[in-house]
């Protein structure tokens, strides 16, 4: 979305032979490096599972060419995936090959039933925890299994026959095999750290075949004995057959690998997506994954792959990344992958004969380590979820896949139920004051502590009621409403403040009308204290819960006096509009008004800091103490208007460490050695792009900027002040607006409203252009790893617009509250 492309549907021509012909060299480049990695791993897979090792290559086949083509996520590449590894291997053992194939084509069909009632996205109600554990526990059971291989040795039944044969199998290792696996383990770890030119040009080689190339040359080379890939004739391939087995642990069966293959589909298919967003611009973007219809693709897969004898299929992350990474730009280059398989199947099968089942066991645990990973542990450990995770893993590990995602969400409910019921309800007495603080949910199951506490505080005296959480069921909604109006009526005063209390401030006897019973004190006295208590508490019902819990965003319904707004010399009162006149509060002789407005600000201030403190900082304190760990590493740029009606993180959703914010009058960018420049504002683009690395840069300008209208005010005698040499910055804005070799900015289809408007749509552009003259944007801009973004925020109507150019104008697209442009 830079502010120089056009719009997406400009860019892109409707599907035809022309876009075919465009879109086929990326596709192709792409489609063979993801073929280079898929081959070793479909045989790795398979061997892991005990299934033929044709079965790799045809699942493989079938997910690339039957998935890509009828897939709703046009980047994703699917096939045989490491986490079904351990459930086909347990099929497999259990109810044989032809059984097995059988299941996989029933889990299809159920796949497509599944699509066609729309439930795609139910299945990502899972919690990430469950599903992190889930393929970590699998990942654990895959390594132990391969070990064994690596060691010459052949695996167990289970995860714990693995473990405790593993002595064993360390204490009589075979040499050779030993030799292939640390070789290919050497170059997976290696391989994308080689140096220099040389290996810049390496690295284009996937490491998964370096490795298992490198290990094949190297026993062959060696002379060296070891059980190798042995490819049977395609005419004795085995086929399904009619399942045999209880009906009961065959229907169990059927859906574990529907919901297994299911979840991991679509969880590959939003991380694709995500990566998508990450690593490229709107108009190089493919629509997003349609979940349905990945599904539908999905089952259709599994339904071919069983049919011809191959393994189950699902989205797979790590030849998705790299689809995406090469330059995929549609769906044609996994159907490419998938027909390299069928060739390298057809025509390289003495090739494939060479390679070591030990290189292939290698490569597989590799996978399986890989699986348990130390991101998802913080992510988990973050949200405490870390019972969830690792209960997940035993579970798999012991049990199995169905049973460690049973026991994994059993462990999720139990958690939440408790701290749903996890309320801690305090009292204590300072300065003659009673202080109940209630910290957490309030629910029936917390009703007698409450009502316990609440009648600790004396009748007639002052109270005040801290109410923490945000969801309070009927039954303590009654006890405290009841207690409140029994407590007013005998003569106390109540006070209710925090998050919960605007359940509570509908009114009631011995409340004060409009403030609401958080601020009624029946005595009549109203400390000063207490009158600060009572400003918060009103902050707090009012403020709105889209803006937390970064911003709790006080104030924004103080009603002030609005007094006439004195006339605007050229360059005056920056930020203030027609429809917003500057409120001016002159002192009297004594200088009382003055010191009153000085109080009130600091009240303000203190309040906010007080309200962050009890209402944000529990909510932000782990995130920025991460930060503070780590550093910053902001994503982008940010630069607007000085002007207070500008919240930065309210209008694009961010929170700490997202944006690095540069904020000046009229969102100007100098130019480089520009007369009266700032160095502030350059020195912030030098820091941001060359030692934050972000990775794009957004100018925002508003609706009734003041810097705008000081500008178009301003006359060649104006007084030369400090404001008046800055907004000489916006002069080429000025020009170009005025020029005829520019077309007039256009927003969301319509002409701006006024020259004001004109100027703030006109000034985004014109700052976008003083950008690309900086050294290190215009570097960045060549290497292709930074973007410029235009916005333009409309006051009064709350709604945001991205710039994008046009053929003749510029297009301000609105988006929705999903961020999709309308």
């Amino acid at each position: 979305m830079t502010a120089t492309a056009p719009a997406p549907s400009a860019h892109r021509k409707p599907s035809g032979a022309g876009n075919f012909r465009k879109d086929l060299p990326a596709d192709l480049s792409a489609s063979a490096a993801v073929f280079l990695i898929a081959l070793p791993l479909s045989l790795g897979i398979a061997l892991a599972t005990g299934a033929p090792l044709q079965a790799g290559l045809v699942a493989a086949a079938a997910g690339g060419v039957v998935a890509g083509l009828l897939g709703g996520a046009p980047l994703q590449v699917s096939g045989p995936a490491a986490g079904l590894t351990v459930v086909t291997a347990e099929l497999i053992q259990r109810y044989g090959w032809r059984t097995t194939c059988a299941i996989t084509v029933l889990a299809g069909c159920c796949q497509l039933g599944l699509a066609f009632l729309r439930t795609a996205r139910s299945a990502l109600v899972v919690s990430p925890a469950i599903v992190h554990g889930m393929l970590a526990g699998i990942g654990v059971t895959i390594a132990l299994a391969q070990l064994h291989i690596v060691l010459g040795g052949n695996p167990q039944s289970s995860a714990v026959a693995n473990v405790l044969g593993l002595p064993a199998q360390l204490a009589d290792p075979h040499p050779a095999a030993l030799a292939v696996s640390a070789l290919t383990l050497c170059v997976l770890l290696g391989w994308n750290r080689l140096p220099g030119r040389a290996g810049r040009t390496l690295r284009k080689v996937p490491a998964a075949l370096a490795a298992v190339a490198s290990a094949t040359a190297f026993a062959a080379l060696a002379g060296l004995s070891l059980p190798r890939v042995d490819l049977p004739s395609w005419s004795s391939h085995a086929l399904p057959g009619l399942p045999e087995g209880p009906v009961l642990g065959l229907i169990a069966a059927v859906l574990t690998i529907t919901l297994v293959g299911s979840v991991e589909s679509l969880l590959s298919s939003v991380a694709t997506d995500k990566l998508i967003a990450t690593e490229r611009g709107t108009e190089d973007r493919p629509p997003r994954a349609d979940l349905d219809r990945e599904l539908r693709g999905q089952g259709a897969a599994n339904i071919v792959s069983g049919l011809l004898g191959g393994l189950p299929i699902t989205g797979v992350a790590v030849r998705s990344v790299a689809n995406v990474k090469s330059g995929a730009v549609s769906r044609k280059s996994a159907m490419f992958h998938g027909l390299w398989v069928v060739l390298a199947a057809g025509l390289l099968v003495p090739v494939l004969d060479l390679i070591p089942l030990a290189a292939l066991a290698a490569l597989v645990m590799f996978v399986g380590v890989q699986m348990v990973s130390i991101t998802h542990l913080r992510t988990v450990s973050r949200h405490g979820e870390i019972l969830v995770y690792a209960t997940t893993i035993a579970a798999v590990v012991l049990g199995g896949v169905l049973e460690g995602v049973a026991v994994g969400i059993a462990v999720a409910v139990a958690l939440a139920l408790r701290r749903l019921a996890r309320t801690r309800i305090t009292v204590a007495e300072v300065d003659g004051v009673h202080r109940v603080a209630v910290r957490g949910q309030l629910t029936f199951l917390a009703v007698p502590r409450l009502s316990r506490v609440l009648n600790q505080v004396p009748h007639g005296g002052r109270a005040v009621v801290e109410l923490d959480g945000s969801f309070m069921d009927h039954a303590a909604y009654e006890t405290l409403h009841d207690w409140q109006e029994s407590h007013l009526a005998h003569g106390g005063a109540l006070e209710l403040t925090g998050r919960g209390s605007a359940a509570l401030s509908g009114g009631s006897p011995g409340t004060s009308g409009d403030s609401g019973p958080g601020e009624g004190h029946a005595d009549g006295g109203a400390r000063e204290g207490a009158a600060a208590d009572g400003h918060r508490a009103e902050a707090s019902r009012g403020a709105h819960q889209c803006c937390r819990p970064w911003t709790p965003w006080q104030n924004h319904c103080a009603h002030r006096p609005v007094q006439a707004a004195q006339p605007t010399p050229a360059g005056g009162d920056v930020g203030a509009d027609a429809e917003s006149p500057p409120v001016r509060t002159a002192p009297d002789a004594s200088g009382a008004p003055a010191a009153a407005s000085r109080r009130h600000g600091a009240g303000q201030l203190a309040s906010g800091i007080g309200a962050f403190q009890r209402d944000t900082a529990p909510h932000v304190r782990e995130e920025l103490a991460r930060l503070a760990r780590e550093g910053q590493r902001p994503s982008q740029l940010f630069l607007t208007c000085a002007d207070s009606r500008l919240v930065t993180s309210m209008i694009t959703a961010s929170g700490p460490g997202d944006l690095f914010t540069v904020r000046n009058v009229g969102n100007l960018v100098p130019l480089p050695g520009a007369e009266s420049g700032d160095d502030s504002v350059a020195a912030a683009i030098e820091y941001a792009v060359d030692v934050l690395k972000v990775a794009s840069i957004t100018v925002c300008g508003h609706s009734g900027c003041g810097a705008m209208q000081a500008l178009l005010s301003s006359g060649p005698g104006a007084p030369t002040t400090p404001l008046s040499r800055w907004l000489r910055h916006g002069l080429p804005s000025l020009e170009r607006m005025g020029s005829r070799h520019h077309a007039w900015a256009r927003i969301s289809g319509r002409l701006p409203a006024d020259a004001v408007e004109q100027l703030c749509l006109t000034n985004v552009v014109q700052q976008l252009e003083h950008l690309r003259a900086h050294e290190s944007v215009a570097r960045r801009l060549a290497e292709g790893t930074l973007e410029l973004h235009g916005m333009y925020f409309h006051v009064g109507e709350a709604q945001a617009y991205l710039l994008s150019a046009g053929e003749d104008f510029f297009d301000c697209r609105v988006f929705d509250s999903v961020g999709q442009s309308a």
